[in-house]
């Protein structure tokens, strides 16, 4: 048996190749990786002993040769291609393992030339992988390393690989060649001043129920780097398959916990993409407690997403109501808790409810990415909204300045109403959301839901609000002003901006203008 090596990644190849040799093989390879497998003592055969033509043009042709593409492609039962390849001399080749030069961190190398770039397009590689792809029925294609010790030990145990593994052996070869041409081809229709043709890579993590409705298949993909605060990523604990919607929840969720870092407890509750209750406190169970009291109502069947280890008091507290006084508590539904951590004590507690689903996200950096939406026919394309600007007292555009406190309110209402729905409304207090209004037609119509939210709850004076857009009018402030706002952040560039500025200055009201504006629709 026969096995072809030509790899630009080498990790693992050199035991590959030992171990291939050990089962029988003769190994065939090419300039850099057959000095790698000699310097190993690996015993190797030169590739151009096989085809009997030199490698030539600095090394671009050498495996392009039909000794080469004739043993991987001929069909073993038919008695025309044998009767060929005897005619021909030509041996099988039942192994290929191959992979490919490394374009794409060529090209992302800052400084890299058009040159170094092209003489990183692979051209033998890619067809040795199709030409074994397509005959998988007899030959075995690898190129990725973590599947040498499968193939290794299928070979131990049955003499080849099975019939199922070339296939999907076959399956990553062709992903594989998809994923690298298209990649070159992005680079040079940019460098031929052609419209971008945008190909994405996602791959399925799992298949759901339903989605949005029972009547609508859907499945979850996910994208090929790891990120953190992801819910491709996370890890379930325990409790139901997540469904469409769990998953749409979940995500804004662990948006607005990645505005809060790991320092400050946080505890957010969501239903339907908003924010219903969130609040930062001096511990987990304070922040909880907030949370919840911020909208007791609706946190019933919601998410819930924390920045810190739930514990087992923090467990037994989220699964119950915080009756008020004179009341007993209720079990208290809920669909999800993300944390970064359950404790084992946390999961035997949560254990009893079979159902709640429990998952566990890591907190690494966020990289700069881009938000995808489909739309009838075409699809929109942004960066992520990952900036926020820092708030000081120096932004205020009217006489009466915001105190420390109020300040701080003012920037936990701003990351906060970042992630609600356009137009969108946070009325906070004391680091906790006391009212949210989210996506209404008109910017008043959401204050009035906030505040009004607020008031039911009994916080009437000393509200911050923040507002995801401008003001357009001055109806706004003057409400907001008129029923216990005394600070107000807003992104400011209305044409009626002094309208709002002088109802708060008439008021006492403090009110910043960020320059930067979160719409979330």
């Amino acid at each position: 048996m026969k096995a072809l090596i030509s790899v630009s990644d080498k990790t693992g190849v050199i035991e590959f190749a030992r171990e291939l040799v050990g089962l029988g093989f003769e190994i065939i390879s090419t300039s850099g990786t057959m000095k790698a497998l000699k310097d190993a003592g690996i015993p190797v055969t030169n590739i151009t002993d096989v085809t009997g033509f030199p490698e030539i043009l600095g090394g671009r042709v050498k495996t392009l040769h039909p000794k080469v593409h004739g043993g991987l492609l001929a069909k073993r039962e038919d008695q025309e291609h044998l009767a060929e390849l005897k005619e021909n001399h030509i041996e099988f080749i039942d192994l290929v393992c191959v992979n490919l030069y490394p374009f794409v961190k060529t090209i992302a190398k800052p400084d890299v030339t058009m040159d170094e770039a092209i003489e990183n397009i692979d051209i033998g590689g890619p067809s040795m992988l199709r030409s074994a792809a397509k005959n998988y029925k007899y030959v075995t294609v690898v190129c990725d390393p973590t599947d040498y010790k499968l193939v290794l030990a299928e070979i131990k145990e049955y003499g080849n690989t099975t019939a199922e593994t070339r296939l999907r052996l076959s399956a990553k070869a062709f992903t594989h060649t998809a994923d690298y041409d298209a990649a070159i081809s992005t680079y040079m229709r940019e460098k031929a001043g052609l419209p971008e043709v945008l190909r994405l890579r996602f791959e399925e993590k799992q298949a759901l129920r339903y989605g949005e409705n029972p009547h609508q298949k859907a499945k979850f993909y996910r994208e090929a780097d790891d990120i953190g605060y992801s819910l491709a990523t996370a890890v379930q604990i325990q409790g139901k398959e997540l469904s469409y919607n769990n998953i749409q929840d979940a995500n804004a969720a662990l948006s607005i916990v990645r505005e809060f870092g790991r320092d400050v407890p946080f505890v957010v509750g969501m239903k339907h993409m908003n924010p219903c209750g969130a609040a930062i406190g001096t511990d987990l169970k304070d922040a909880w407690t907030k949370a919840y009291k911020a909208d007791p109502v609706s946190i019933f069947g919601g998410i819930v997403a924390t920045n810190q280890e739930i514990g087992r008091e923090e467990a037994e507290l989220m699964m119950y109501t915080i009756p008020e006084e004179g009341q007993e508590k209720t079990s208290l539904f809920l669909e999800v808790i993300l944390a970064p951590k359950f404790t084992d004590e946390a999961k035997a507690a949560f254990a009893q409810r079979k159902n709640l689903r429990l998952l566990e996200f890591r907190m690494e950096d966020v990289k700069e990415g881009k938000q995808y939406v489909s739309v009838n026919g075409g699809l929109l394309v942004q960066d992520q909204d990952l900036e926020i600007k820092e708030l000081s007292a120096e932004m205020a555009v009217t006489k009466v300045k915001p105190t420390e406190e109020q300040l701080a309110d003012l920037f936990f209402a701003w990351k906060i109403v970042k992630h609600v729905k356009s137009n969108a409304i946070v009325v906070a207090k004391d680091g906790q959301t006391v009212g949210v209004g989210a996506g209404q037609m008109n910017r008043v119509g959401s204050a009035k839901i906030a505040i009004e939210q607020a008031h039911a709850a009994g916080h009437t004076q000393g509200l911050v609000l923040a507002s995801d857009g401008f003001f357009p009018f001055g109806d706004t402030a003057l409400y907001a002003a008129e029923n216990g706002v005394v600070a107000i952040v807003q992104p400011g560039g209305s044409i009626r901006d002094e309208e709002s500025i002088k109802v708060c200055d008439e008021k006492g009201v403090s009110m910043l203008f960020t320059g930067m504006r979160h719409f979330k629709h």
